[in-house]
């Protein structure tokens, strides 16, 4: 049996509300959840240490990991509104048991570095804040993890309205920083040219790592889910625009707090010839160099505020990645207990024996390690996305097929330069067992990536059970409104001329059109003369438009009369293929069979005669009683 993460929050919140503005905030909320792991503890330590180290120089760097970031959520969060399904739970139906056990031990690895990051900042900042020691601030940070599981218990909305409180606090924290640092603008608008200094590349990587992080995909793809969207082209459609539109106010919003803190960096410590090493350590300079014991307190509150929400999107994303994977189902606060723990071992260790600068290298390289394990979670997204076969007439188009697969080459090229180095200098003299050991990991992991790229391109795809009817999809998709300015009426000079003429006075009014009355004089002397045909029945025709013409300009409609003469059927398809009209507005008898050959058959000869749309009204016969 299927397990749904998040169980009693899918579709718990509804969409259904007027006004196109009121809709547009059901929907807010998910990327806000997911953007906290874009300002998380990581990102500070590599966006102190780029600030510091090479100045402005890799904002550039900021920018483009924030649109790769705005890209790959937003394919997150279609796959699974659109399938209803999680990245997790989508690899598990498309590959084999060995790759998706492969695939959720690495993202295992990516939830403990990511936990790490969010463990290390609390600590520090109640450090900073309050003094406390590392070591008692590990303890305290072992508990209050569960603290946060119970504000899933308010919903998702309350849940959302607190980590929005709480990244509205890390904004405003940096608001301040930014305004008392002075920074250099020049050098900021500067750093938005692309430059790699030769030793900064492990930075950049572990700035791509803060910022574009695997663990984020997954979550998106779940917590788009808790919103109660329509199963219908339409709905899923409407939910993919606001989805969007979450994002990039949220994402943006991240690429802010993580431009100020590298920003604060480069105008405190690069100008001044400072190399950072700890967090604390550019917490102790912010007084001294500022003058003011306000930047220092804005920097401890901005931190422990940033460590505290990504705790519990950090939670929510081990739920979704065992449950999508393996399909089971552990309760919250056990699933909590193991991540924190696997968390906690490194970090009490790294504390005992290194102290602040430790935690701080810990912090940088549980980025890396993030960027590392990213290929695994973009190249999946990307392939299920551009499929067809699960995603329907939603799957990615050309153009953004070819944008997302250049962000996954940036990616891996990057990781594979990084992975090649590090190896290169571990490997240099090692003994024989590591490279036994390592070696042959290296090859598995390399030769899995290359299995998650190429699969596909031979034909190794599956169907997924959902998504929508493809035949539905194509002609919902094309539905738009369609205007009548110029609106023909064929009349009969019959009581039921009085449904017609209801009828298209009724469209007219919605399109602000014109109408024409239309009536074909068919008399045996017009059949014959035409139009040089003066009969008393002719006269009686015209002047009967005329009088009809009259009242409906009394209702503020434009009207114009024209009276044809001959078969009309011929004279109709004429008069409507010259005159450029929208739309027919004709009668119907009812009758069929003999009474066709007695009565005559004009709208279906005028159907297959005209290319416009035809509206026939059933005529009711009306007594002038």
């Amino acid at each position: 049996m299927e397990k749904k993460e998040l169980e009693n929050l899918q579709g718990t919140v509804s969409v259904k509300k007027r006004g196109w503005y009121r809709r547009l905030l059901a929907f807010i909320g998910p990327a806000y959840l997911v953007s906290v792991g874009y300002m998380d503890p990581g990102n500070w330590a590599t966006d102190i240490e780029g600030g510091a180290r090479f100045g402005y120089t890799l904002i550039w760097v900021l920018l483009m990991s924030n649109l790769m970031a705005v890209l790959l959520q937003t394919l997150s969060a279609r796959l699974g509104i659109v399938t209803g399904y999680d990245l997790a739970q989508g690899c598990r139906r498309e590959y084999p048991r060995p790759i998706n056990i492969f695939l959720w031990v690495l993202a295992e690895i990516a939830i403990a570095a990511t936990d790490l990051a969010e463990l290390l900042g609390t600590i520090i900042g109640l450090n900073l804040l309050f003094g406390l020691p590392l070591l008692w601030g590990a303890l305290i940070t072992a508990g209050d993890t569960f603290l946060l599981l119970a504000i899933q218990r308010l919903g998702m909305r309350k849940m959302e309205a607190f980590i929005v409180s709480l990244i509205a606090t890390i904004g405003a924290c940096f608001l301040i920083e930014i305004f008392l640092a002075q920074p250099d603008w020049g050098g900021i608008a500067a750093g938005f040219v692309p430059h790699l200094p030769p030793s900064a590349l492990y930075i950049a990587i572990g700035i791509i790592g803060a910022t574009v992080m695997p663990h984020n995909l997954y979550l998106h793809s779940s917590l788009v889910q808790t919103r109660a969207v329509s199963n219908t082209y339409t709905g899923k459609a409407e939910a993919c625009k606001f989805n969007l539109i979450d994002s990039v106010v949220a994402l943006n919003a991240a690429f802010f707090v993580n431009a100020a803190i590298l920003i604060m960096a480069a105008a405190l410590f690069f100008s001044r010839g400072i190399l950072v090493t700890e967090i604390q350590q550019a917490h102790q300079l912010l007084q001294p160099i500022l003058g003011t014991h306000i930047a220092p307190i804005a920097f401890a509150v901005a931190l422990i505020a940033a460590g505290q929400s990504s705790t519990l999107t950090g939670t929510l994303t081990g739920q979704i990645i065992m449950e999508g994977f393996l399909n089971i189902r552990l309760q919250p606060w056990l699933r909590r207990a193991i991540t924190r723990s696997l968390a906690l071992l490194p970090a009490v260790v790294v504390i005992s024996i290194s102290g602040s600068e430790g935690t701080y290298r810990l912090l940088i390289l549980s980025q890396v390690i993030l960027s590392l394990q990213l290929p695994f979670a973009t190249v999946p997204l990307i392939h299920f996305t551009s499929d067809s076969k699960k995603m329907g007439n939603f799957a990615n188009r050309l153009w953004v097929k070819l944008l997302a697969w250049v962000i996954a080459t940036i990616i891996i090229v990057l990781n594979l330069k990084l992975a090649f180095e590090e190896l290169s200098h571990w490997l240099a003299g090692a003994p024989l067992f590591l490279w036994i050991t390592v070696v042959p990991l290296v090859a598995a992991i390399f030769g899995v990536l290359l299995y998650l790229t190429l699969a596909p391109f031979f034909g190794v795809s599956r169907q997924w059970e959902s998504g929508i009817v493809k035949k539905g999809q194509r002609v919902i998709q094309k539905l738009r409104p369609i205007n009548f300015k110029n609106i023909a009426v064929a009349l009969e000079n019959s009581p039921r001329d009085a449904e017609i003429i209801s009828a298209a006075i009724s469209v007219a009014r919605r399109n602000q059109s014109r109408l024409t009355l239309l009536h074909v004089a068919d008399s045996p002397g017009t059949l014959v003369y035409g139009d040089r045909s003066s009969s008393l029945h002719s006269r009686e025709d015209e002047q009967y438009l005329e009088d009809l013409a009259r009242e409906i300009e009394e209702r503020d409609l434009p009207v114009e009369t024209e009276l044809l003469y001959g078969d009309p059927a011929t004279e109709l398809i004429k008069a409507i293929n010259e005159n450029g009209f929208d739309l027919l507005v004709a009668g119907s008898h009812g009758h069929h069979g003999v009474s066709d050959w007695v009565h005559g058959t004009t709208i279906d000869k005028v159907r297959h005669g005209i290319t416009i749309p035809i509206l026939i009204v059933r005529g009711k016969d009306r007594s002038d009683a």
